[in-house]
């Protein structure tokens, strides 16, 4: 949805005050667990797709000519439980309360299948609950109204990247309802910028990042232009005022809503008790004679309003008061304990480390156990030098030719197996079935001689184990639905 216009000019005093009022907000929620967050957040994303060796690691291993074996037992793990979601979709349906009408609710029902069929929202949904197994908890769909294709506005609903979310850090419920605030921050060129915010607003941009004088790095990138390293910089320092810095990348734009108390004038049926806050753009005039048409009664009580600031570094884009109710934002958390949400790949990380491990260590004795060496006596060879026997002294059929009366070529023994290394792979492995709920039946590695009956008595306690996600899940559901409505 294209950001609403400013109501009114802002004095160069008011637009420096929410600007730092706007980054310094930003810089406490950053500094608060998000980049944590962030650095644990990709290493799940990476052990999923398959990288799961640091790349230090790997560079000392090959220099020793050991293995570096990358048995992923994550992906599938991961994928059981996201079928187990695809086959457990469900329908929105809304039930009329308090002598509500049941027509109406059968109308709200259909709309909302309507709106979920054109956002697809099937899918949508599967990537909201991925993120959050994967992405160390965190799955966020993003709900406003849409003009591009409609006059009248329609529902969109997005999923959003929780990289960019960035949730209030005081906060201990998983209901947006009880935030006071959240952030969504992402990078955009100046000619971004000036597509959706106009061409004034990124020259002043321009202006303020050609001449050093933003927030920092982490407010401005620059175009690494000069032979020095640029990442030996201070990572949220000021660029300084020299031409080197003045190729202006992008520019992080920075959208938070917040509460804010205000008072408000609502109407109030003296009768039912109901009450509905006065629209913003209504006079007074208008106000009092709605009032006196339908036999309302107007109080001024305190609200906690949602207002919406959009910034990019000392440049205020939009700053208003939002159209919702609501955070635009609704999460989905596949773990949760008092405002520390977590997902299930964090818990997999170090037995599927172990497992990497001990199967290329497996793989290492093999391999030195199929050429541990020989001992040769000096100049006894005829028939080949001691680096054609170093290079093909472990093929088969190899024949060696030596001096009558040298010692012959004795075969070094080769270190036996550690007893029990084996095991602790199959250990590793158990593992990871044991912390995920995930077992052989739900994997559909079960063999052959496993009973149907037994396999699905171990698929349905499976099911049980992964309950948590799924559950919260349908929260969810509930809050996007409310949203929705």
């Amino acid at each position: 949805m294209a950001i609403l216009p400013k109501k009114r000019k802002m004095s160069p005093g008011e637009e420096d005050t929410i600007t730092r009022t706007q980054w310094d907000r930003y810089v406490r929620a950053r500094d608060s667990g998000h980049l944590d967050y962030v650095d644990l957040a990709k290493k799940c994303d990476a052990y999923y797709q398959g990288e799961q060796w640091d790349s230090a690691d790997v560079a000392a291993l090959d220099a020793e000519g050991r293995p570096t074996l990358t048995i992923n037992t994550i992906l599938p793990t991961i994928n059981t439980v996201i079928g187990e979601q695809s086959t457990r979709r469900a329908d929105i349906r809304f039930k009329p309360r308090r002598g509500g009408d049941q027509e109406i609710a059968d109308v709200l029902t259909r709309l909302y299948m309507q709106i979920a069929d054109n956002n697809k929202l099937d899918w949508i949904e599967q990537q909201v609950f991925s993120d959050g197994l994967i992405m160390d908890g965190r799955g966020y769909f993003d709900a406003r109204i849409d003009f591009s294709d409609h006059i009248e506005g329609e529902v969109r609903i997005m999923c959003k990247d929780p990289l960019d979310i960035l949730i209030d850090p005081d906060a201990k419920d998983s209901d947006p309802k009880k935030w006071n605030e959240v952030f969504e921050t992402r990078w955009m060129t100046l000619d971004e910028i000036e597509e959706t915010y106009g061409k004034k607003q990124a020259e002043r941009l321009r202006f303020i990042a050609e001449n050093g004088n933003s927030f920092g790095h982490d407010s401005v990138e620059y175009n690494d232009t000069t032979f020095g390293d640029s990442d030996d910089m201070d990572e949220y320092a000021t660029a300084p005022d020299t031409d080197d810095y003045r190729n202006v990348r992008s520019l992080r734009i920075i959208e938070r809503q917040y509460r804010k108390l205000v008072k408000t004038d609502c109407f109030v049926d003296m009768e039912s008790g109901d009450q509905r806050f006065v629209p913003d753009n209504w006079s007074e005039s208008k106000t009092k004679k709605f009032a006196k048409t339908h036999s309302l009664s107007i109080y001024t009580k305190m609200r906690r309003r949602v207002r919406w600031t959009v910034t990019c570094d000392k440049v205020v884009l939009h700053d208003d008061w939002s159209p919702y109710n609501d955070f635009t934002i609704v999460p989905y958390f596949a773990y949760f304990r008092r405002g520390r949400p977590f997902g299930m790949v964090r818990n997999l990380l170090s037995p599927q480390e172990q497992l990497n491990k001990i199967s290329s260590q497996e793989l290492h004795i093999v391999n030195t156990t199929a050429n541990s060496g020989w001992m040769v006596e000096s100049g006894s060879l005829t028939n080949m030098q001691v680096e054609d026997l170093e290079e093909h002294g472990a093929e088969t059929g190899l024949i060696l030719e030596f001096n009558r009366g040298s010692t012959p070529p004795i075969k070094i023994n080769p270190s036996q197996v550690p007893a029990g290394l084996d095991r602790i792979s199959q250990k590793a492995a158990a593992n990871i079935q044991a912390i995920s709920g995930i077992n052989d039946s739900m994997l559909g590695t079960d063999g052959a001689e496993v009973s149907g009956v037994a396999i699905q008595a171990k698929q349905n306690r499976g099911a049980v184990m992964i309950q948590v996600p799924l559950d919260n899940l349908k929260k969810t559901r509930q809050y996007l639905a409310e949203k929705i409505l």
